[in-house]
């Protein structure tokens, strides 16, 4: 076993992290050790820390950008100083139909996560990227394009694959009219990826506060307590995607989709019961959707890094983790939360 820093969870229900030293495992012929330089604060991290699917002792963080620091025996994609960046899952059955059609995300025997996951090998729970070094099979590793900012391009390993995978099952493209419903991590990252996908974009808020900020990303906004603009709207857009990450009202985002269109709620598809949730795993149409597979996620990069794409980002250092939480949990934040794991190679004070 090797020993990395970590920031990992200390009560149940509390974002409240310790700087702690924890273990990662000797590398397997097929494994890479990554040392861990961004890792994006994903509001998904927060509803876990909350106490969401019950868990203990959790070191999060599921998006991360770093470098390759050792490589198994067996490892031929690739070599030490290779850029890398680690997403949401980091190993699958890879024998069952998802896994053999590139949806991984979709294992039936259930993919194994970045952390709070089962190791398929030793049995013991996968940690996260809050940590300096992460160890995971070279096939779920990502090749991190030239042109792309690693620290920008942290949050693209859930936030970005998460609204591209279902846009693409969608056919977005030129034609289509897509409504973004909130414009956080995802929201924004989705109003980028669908503009230059071709589509005509529009982004749905309760105020007009942020109208300068949707031009800016080169969508129209519509205010969606203007009944006026709402029924304007009714059954205008192809593809509504909500990412909204608390509990509101569907009703509204299901009028304004049009015939033969769809709806994916991403932000907090719990709100909407468990049937929904299964949806996601498949993209069953009135669907959400569950992160995305290797073949959809090495597009998501390669389109990123043709078209200039990546996240809005504020960079803090590691040890300002519970600031990050704090403030996301408040909404205050345009739009991503990077955290600079460098400063955990400075002794704890």
């Amino acid at each position: 076993m090797s020993t990395t820093t970590a920031w990992r969870s200390v009560t149940p229900g509390s974002t409240a992290l310790a700087r702690v030293t924890i273990e990662r495992r000797e590398l397997r012929q097929d494994d890479i050790a990554v040392r861990i330089d961004y890792c994006g604060v994903c509001h998904s991290d927060l509803h876990r820390l909350h106490g969401l699917l019950g868990e203990r002792d959790l070191v999060p963080g599921h998006e991360a950008t770093g470098t390759v620091t050792a490589v198994g025996a067996a490892v031929t994609g690739f070599a030490i100083g290779d850029r890398v960046a680690i997403g949401t899952i980091v190993d699958s059955c890879g024998e069952c139909a998802m896994c053999l059609a590139g949806q991984e995300n979709y294992c039936y025997d259930r993919p194994t996560t970045t952390y709070g996951g089962t190791d398929r090998v030793d049995g013991t729970q996968t940690m996260g990227a809050y940590s300096r070094e992460y160890v995971l099979r070279e096939k779920f590793a990502f090749r991190l394009p030239d042109g792309l900012d690693p620290a920008a391009a942290a949050p693209l390993m859930c936030a970005g694959i998460s609204v591209w995978e279902p846009m693409r099952a969608a056919g977005v493209g030129p034609g289509t009219r897509v409504a973004v419903a909130g414009l956080g991590g995802l929201g924004h990252l989705a109003v980028k990826l669908a503009g230059a996908l071709g589509a005509e974009v529009t982004v749905l808020s309760r105020s007009a506060a942020k109208e300068a900020d949707v031009r800016d990303l080169g969508a129209t906004l519509l205010v969606t307590t203007d009944e006026t603009q709402v029924a304007a709207a009714r059954g205008r857009f192809g593809f509504v995607i909500d990412t909204i990450p608390g509990e509101h009202d569907l009703t509204p985002l299901i009028g304004m989709t049009g015939l033969d269109g769809t709806l994916c709620v991403l932000g907090n598809p719990l709100q909407a019961g468990p049937q929904l949730w299964a949806l996601g795993a498949g993209r069953k149409k009135l669907t959400s959707s569950g992160t995305g597979g290797l073949r959809h996620t090495v597009e998501m990069l390669e389109f990123c890094a043709e078209h200039g794409i990546a996240a809005d980002v504020e960079v803090l250092p590691s040890s300002a983790v519970g600031t990050a939480l704090d403030r996301l949990a408040a909404g205050d934040v345009r739009y991503r939360f990077v955290l600079d794991m460098s400063d955990l190679d400075t002794p704890a004070s």
